[in-house]
């Protein structure tokens, strides 16, 4: 039998960057997946990526996260196409522009609160009232991001803040299901390539390239995060486990060894602001 076993996973946010990049590498795990996005381009252009109509593993739908009857249509879509949902992942998420927090639009703070909080809230909600009312249960795995785990830096109050809380209704929502059919875990895929990532430093050209330097050292690209996810999501037994890519040792062994090894994650990539 394959790693997934034909467990059937819903991600949110599937169709762009780390979400994409897992639902590819479940379905290759022998998952039936199914994805969501805001709009209806962005599921048909994904699920055309993913192979939608030739291998019956996946479907998606339009979701807004931030309304939970809209996360509802997604699980009962899920159940209505593959019967049930095993693990529910709560990936959809936005970033601010990388500047001081008096410099940031009020409805750009209300949109990522709203998607980041807000949305994993949702997902948790609906995910647990479904998983819990399946004989077998399930997982719910949230997402984690810069200021999860404490991390503070200048210009990123509004993401890692939302990122924070986030991991707050995490560790709660351990302590909530112990003991029922219900598991939750942590999933922190590091610093990655993604529009996300850029999209923190949309016209900051000479921002970008100062912290171009770090990212090389400390960010890989969703194909090689996501098959070490796919795989360490599907192995987990033990609710509260923490699947994360980038640890404290490995991080420092990549400084250590940054001045004998060149990396460009970007390469493939457009800079903030250029041509």
């Amino acid at each position: 039998m394959s790693a997934g076993g034909g467990r059937v996973v819903v991600v949110t946010g599937g169709t762009r960057g780390i979400g994409l990049g897992l639902a590819r590498e479940l379905m290759a795990r022998g998952c039936k997946v199914v994805v969501c996005g805001r709009s209806e381009t962005s599921v048909r252009t994904a699920l055309d990526t993913l192979g939608d109509g030739a291998t019956g593993q996946v479907t998606g739908v339009a979701a807004d996260v931030t309304s939970r009857a809209s996360v509802q249509a997604l699980w009962d879509h899920a159940v209505a196409t593959f019967g049930h949902v095993d693990i529910w992942i709560n990936n959809a998420g936005i970033s601010a522009p990388r500047r001081p927090l008096p410099e940031v639009a009020e409805d750009t703070v209300e949109s990522v609160v709203a998607t980041n909080l807000f949305g994993a809230t949702n997902g948790c909600v609906v995910a647990m009232a479904g998983l819990q009312a399946q004989p077998a249960g399930g997982w719910i795995w949230n997402m984690e991001g810069f200021g999860s785990t404490g991390q503070v830096q200048p210009g990123m109050a509004t993401y890692g803040a939302s990122k924070r809380a986030v991991t707050y209704l995490t560790e709660s929502l351990v302590k909530e299901t112990k003991g029922t059919n219900v598991k939750v875990g942590f999933l922190s895929p590091g610093i990655v390539a993604t529009d996300l990532l850029m999209d923190d430093y949309a016209g900051q050209p000479e921002a970008f390239e100062k912290a171009q330097k770090i990212f090389n050292i400390l960010g890989d690209r969703v194909e090689t995060v996501t098959p070490w996810l796919a795989d360490h999501l599907l192995a987990a037994k033990k609710s509260g486990t923490r699947v994360a890519w980038l640890t404290t040792p490995k991080a420092m062994g990549r400084f250590m060894k940054a001045g004998f090894r060149k990396r460009d994650i970007f390469s493939t990539a457009s800079a903030p602001g250029a041509a």
